[in-house]
């Protein structure tokens, strides 16, 4: 297992999946749903996440390639990224590419009203884009393609089940969980996670620019 690899990975992918982050929007979203409701939506969203995450580790360095994109390019655009989605995170602000825009809400809600259903939040928003936006997309092809021998295959794998079980288990315990956090531990959460992505998003940011130009190294 590589350590230094597992470390970094870790604390850019769980930064960007904070499950307690996710868990008010979740708990908002199924405010008039039973406890088993929810259940069975966390269950949903972490089948949902799973499959989208190995998808993206296996082929999204291809889909970059078909487009002429080089991994060093996608590093510096995933890097600033990360760094936009941080600096929300610090400030307090909606990470607005991890959620639907004003206008996709109004419309996903005429949609539900006009069928005479109800909007199930399992996929659209709550896996994507919310947990599986555009900076876990962006990190996921990234050290993906940086695994490129046995022992980093293995801790990507280690590190990826890893975040899904803690996404799971907040999820599924989200109705108690969501009683014993208060704001405060929120927001002490989400800031202390937005400059730990931060800093692994300039190492990211600024290990594409060298590699794209050597003669500024």
């Amino acid at each position: 297992m590589d350590i230094a690899y597992a470390t970094k990975f870790l604390g850019a992918l769980f930064a960007i999946m904070n499950p307690f982050i996710t868990l008010p929007l979740f708990l908002a979203l199924t405010a008039q749903k039973t406890v088993a409701e929810q259940r069975s939506l966390a269950v949903a969203i972490i089948g949902y996440t799973a499959v989208m995450c190995l998808v993206i580790a296996l082929a999204g360095s291809h889909i970059i390639g078909f487009f002429g994109v080089s991994l060093d390019s996608f590093r510096v655009a995933g890097g600033a990224v990360l760094i936009g989605i941080a600096m929300s995170m610090l400030n307090g602000k909606p990470i607005t590419s991890h959620e639907r825009a004003t206008q996709e809400k109004s419309a996903n809600t005429a949609a539900a009203v006009a069928e005479g259903s109800d909007d199930n939040p399992a996929f659209y928003p709550l896996t994507f884009p919310m947990i599986v936006g555009p900076g876990t997309i962006a990190t996921l092809i990234i050290y993906s393609a940086q695994a490129r021998d046995s022992a980093r295959i293995f801790s990507f794998g280690i590190v990826l089940a890893a975040v899904l079980a803690a996404l799971f288990v907040v999820l599924y315990f989200a109705t108690a969980i969501g009683r014993l956090m208060s704001t405060k531990m929120r927001v002490i959460m989400a800031r202390v996670m937005g400059i730990i992505l931060a800093s692994i998003a300039i190492e990211m940011l600024f290990a594409g620019i060298r590699a794209l130009l050597p003669g500024l190294a």
